[in-house]
């Protein structure tokens, strides 16, 4: 598993998912995001699955927390299903279909969910686990320690652990309807600092 391997798709979604991510977040939010893909993708390759939408899981991925940007940001819906419409927006723009661009949607909510079925959601469980290392640091030997710090060398976590756990803190503060409370209430901004990707990278 090599970081070479794992090229973005070039479709129009995923160029303009990549330029509104790059615009709109910080570096550590941007290099967040990316790692997310590349994790999730790293996940489908160590569990086998070859049965995932690469472009669905990219944008998905990129676009996940666009939510938390103050361009962004909903003053009553979570910022997960903020930052879905978005992917909604841009897909549909890209041409995807209703149903896909829907997909989208889905994928970017369940991603904090506290664990998503892969035989419900494929994609939504890889960006599930995917966050869930880069962000709490779940399964951290999971994937090949050699890939692990090849990934984290290119896209360095900067101020992840603060500025993440801010913006969450911020979301349930005023949204506490939403999961960013129960995130925040499992301890996210400890799990942030605590997460032994800081050790590496």
């Amino acid at each position: 598993m090599r970081l070479a391997d794992l090229t973005p798709p070039s479709s129009p979604a995923a160029v303009a998912a990549r330029d509104i991510a790059t615009r709109y977040h910080s570096p550590s939010l941007l290099n967040h995001v990316v790692r997310s893909w590349l994790w999730a993708e790293g996940f489908a390759l160590l569990e086998g699955r070859d049965e995932i939408d690469h472009e669905l899981l990219y944008v998905s991925a990129l676009l996940h927390d666009i939510g938390i940007v103050p361009a962004f940001d909903n003053a009553s819906l979570s910022y997960e299903e903020a930052g879905g419409h978005v992917a909604v927006a841009l897909t549909a723009g890209a041409g995807w279909s209703a149903e896909r661009s829907d997909r989208a949607l889905d994928v970017i909510i369940r991603h904090n969910w506290p664990s998503v079925d892969p035989a419900f959601d494929i994609e939504g469980h890889l960006l599930e686990i995917a966050t869930g290392l880069d962000i709490s640091g779940a399964r951290p030997d999971a994937l090949p320690a050699d890939f692990v710090r090849e990934v984290l060398d290119a896209y360095p976590r900067l101020d992840l652990a603060e500025e993440f756990g801010a913006g969450v803190v911020d979301q349930a503060r005023r949204k506490p309807h939403t999961a960013a409370l129960r995130l925040v209430d499992g301890g996210v901004v400890d799990k942030l600092r605590n997460n032994p990707l800081e050790r590496i990278g």
